[in-house]
């Protein structure tokens, strides 16, 4: 991957949006919340978060959806104008800094299978998780993240907290 290749490419239903991903995310969370199960009519959402900036957005401006969350911090949703497609968020303290990327919307989902599972407490039944993949009743502890991100993920975490 060079400066000018992404890492990953996609889109909205409709093709109105695109998107590329210009570095590999430095997380990608498996999330059981029932916000998630609700918002996305699934049983769970997985996020690829990157930093805002090293996403680069063609075609239709996406329209920003303001939703509560059972933290109370809430989140941004991005969709698309015209499909409605939900392609990414902004969740908690990182606001703005980092978009969390609906893995469903790429092009080759494949290329981020999740790191981590998060909020499993309130998992579907009859939800399977791997058991090579960390799990986590809430999310996971400050202490846990250079296992789950390696230490190029943790700095970029680090880097976005402080900025």
């Amino acid at each position: 991957m060079t400066e000018h290749t992404p890492f990953a490419t996609g889109g909205c239903a409709c093709g109105a949006v695109r998107y590329a991903m210009m570095d590999q995310p430095y997380a990608v969370n498996c999330c059981h919340c029932t916000d998630c199960q609700r918002e996305g009519g699934s049983a769970f959402a997985v996020n690829a978060a990157i930093e805002t900036p090293l996403l680069q957005m063609t075609g239709a401006e996406p329209v920003a959806i303001h939703l509560a969350s059972a933290s109370g911090a809430g989140q941004t949703v991005m969709r698309c104008p015209r499909c409605q497609t939900a392609l990414f968020s902004h969740y908690g303290a990182l606001g703005a800094k980092a978009a969390f990327v609906r893995a469903g919307t790429l092009d080759n989902p494949a290329l981020c299978p999740p790191t981590a599972h998060i909020w499993t407490a309130s998992k579907l039944p009859w939800v399977a998780l791997d058991p090579a993949i960390p799990a986590f009743a809430a999310f996971y502890a400050g202490r846990d993240i250079p296992a789950l991100l390696g230490e190029r993920g943790a700095e970029r975490l680090r880097t976005l907290r402080k900025g």
